[in-house]
């Protein structure tokens, strides 16, 4: 199991150093020549929590990115799902607009058109 979840503050985000893709090798060189040479290292540097942080950052990763490949899934099942409805909806709409000649559903009809309905500019709802 890897280590547990840290929720950050905002703050805490802005003032982290940040590992990106280049930076990732040169901690990598620099944990593992640290590791070689333990003569070098002070007990006050930490290279035992560092060395921890990076097999739990290995373990992580794969997880991760299986747990991104997720969500794009939903975020694209949500966005199918929705055009599906909405491409009722419209087509609904139209039929009601054509067929739709009872009290009732001139009422319901002219609820749904809010939905197309233009909003004026500024410039042009205020007098010159």
């Amino acid at each position: 199991m890897f280590a547990p979840f840290v929720a950050l503050q905002p703050d805490d985000r802005v003032e982290l150093k940040k590992m990106g893709p280049k930076s990732r090798d040169f901690c990598e060189q620099a944990l593992t020549l640290l590791a070689n040479n333990p003569q070098i290292v002070p007990p006050s540097l930490g290279l035992a929590e560092a060395l921890a942080d990076r097999t739990a950052l290995e373990q992580l990763r794969p997880r991760l990115q299986q747990l991104r490949q997720l969500v794009e899934k939903a975020d694209d099942t949500e966005m199918a799902l929705g055009s599906d409805m909405m491409a009722v909806a419209l087509e609904g709409y139209r039929l009601l607009e054509v067929s739709g000649k009872g009290e009732a559903l001139k009422s319901a009809r002219r609820e749904l058109s809010a939905r197309f309905a233009r909003k004026r500019r500024v410039a042009e709802a205020e007098p010159a």
